[in-house]
Parts: C-alpha cells; structure tokens; sequence
C-alpha cells in the first residue's frame, strides 16, 4: 500500500494568474483542492517539498494529507501542471477524500520470475501492453504496484485482466472487456527467419 504523505499548505490569499506569478517567485506553487461537495478551497504549498513528493514515483497513487492552519485535509492528487521549459510544478489540483471514498487511480504493474517462464529463456521477448492498470480502490488501500508471476508462460501466452488476482478493496476501472496486460513473443530474428521461409525464390 503506498504511504501517506503530508504536506504543508497555505490559504491563497488573492487569485488570478498575477498572484500566481508572485508565489512562483517566492518559491511556493499554487494548488486547488475540489471535490466532497465542498467549495473549492485555493491554496499554495512549498516548491520544493511538492518536488521531493513528485520524486517519489507513486505521488499521484498516494493519499497526501494536507495541513493548512492546524487543519488536516485528506486529498488525492489529480494533476499537477509543469513548466514548458524548466519542468518546474506551475500548479496542482487535489482531490478532497471523504472516509472510505473510493478513488480512481493508475497502478504500475511489475512483473516478476521472467527466469521462470519458458517462452522468456528461449528467447521469447516480455511485449508490456499496458505498464498501468486503471483501477478503482478504497483510498486508504491504494496499492503500490500489481505484480503479475511470468512462471511456466511460453513463446505465444497472453496475460488478460483476469488472470490477474487485484488486492482486496481494488477492482478494474475497465469492465466491458478482458484487456490484454502483457505477450510473450518471439523475438523479431526469428520472426524474420520464418517470414523469408514463406517466400518463394
């Protein structure tokens, strides 16, 4: 399950893309937090510590705790905007938890005994379709990766949606189709080989 991170934030005293211009400069990134039929409240939070949060590589699948004057808001993070040119956060949106809310999110998956899989030691090639899974998870059990067991598949299997065992309180976003995850191919040489053996001349 991915950690909770905290964050310390600031009411946003002025709106408006001048006021936002001046907090950039003093370091700090504009933000909005929405949702749990509340009015959107806006904010700003340190640069630098919206970048460590950003760094972690599971931000956006992590329930980040905003504190704002003692008060603790349980958000999820939406979107963060960058810089065209120097990848700075120009803004980002939260998304307001309520308890037990489910929340909609994009789960890595990792793949794991490629040595185990026979397709793979012949020299069978892991083709990822999809290195996420949209899922719909209880906010506080958003897992942190889905790892999928390569063991025993050959040159030719498919990994589908429903071979895949989710985490308890998590179920695919997708649900009209049994979506492929993974293939195990063969790899191009061979492909090419048995191609010009079709050809005639």
């Amino acid at each position: 399950m991915s950690e909770t991170l905290t964050l310390s934030a600031e009411l946003r005293e002025r709106a408006g893309k001048g006021a936002s211009r001046a907090l950039r400069r003093d370091g700090r990134t504009p933000a909005v937090i929405y949702g749990g039929n509340q009015e959107p409240v806006a904010i700003h939070l340190e640069e630098k510590a919206l970048a460590r949060a950003l760094g972690t590589g599971h931000f956006f699948n992590s329930i980040v705790e905003l504190t704002i004057g003692g008060e603790t808001v349980r958000t999820l993070p939406k979107d963060v905007a960058f810089h065209a040119v120097n990848d700075r956060p120009q803004h980002a949106d939260f998304l307001r938890l309520a308890a037990n809310a489910e929340v909609h999110v994009n789960v890595p998956v990792v793949f794991q005994n490629e040595e185990a899989s026979p397709g793979l030691k012949k020299g069978g090639v892991l083709n990822i379709v999809r290195h996420e899974l949209e899922l719909i998870c209880v906010a506080d059990a958003i897992p942190d990766d889905i790892v999928i067991d390569v063991t025993g598949l050959e040159v030719g299997a498919s990994i589908h949606i429903s071979h895949v065992a989710l985490p308890a309180g998590a179920r695919s976003a997708i649900t009209d189709r049994d979506f492929t995850i993974a293939t195990i191919v063969a790899p191009s040489a061979l492909k090419s080989e048995e191609g010009d053996t079709t050809k005639e001349g």
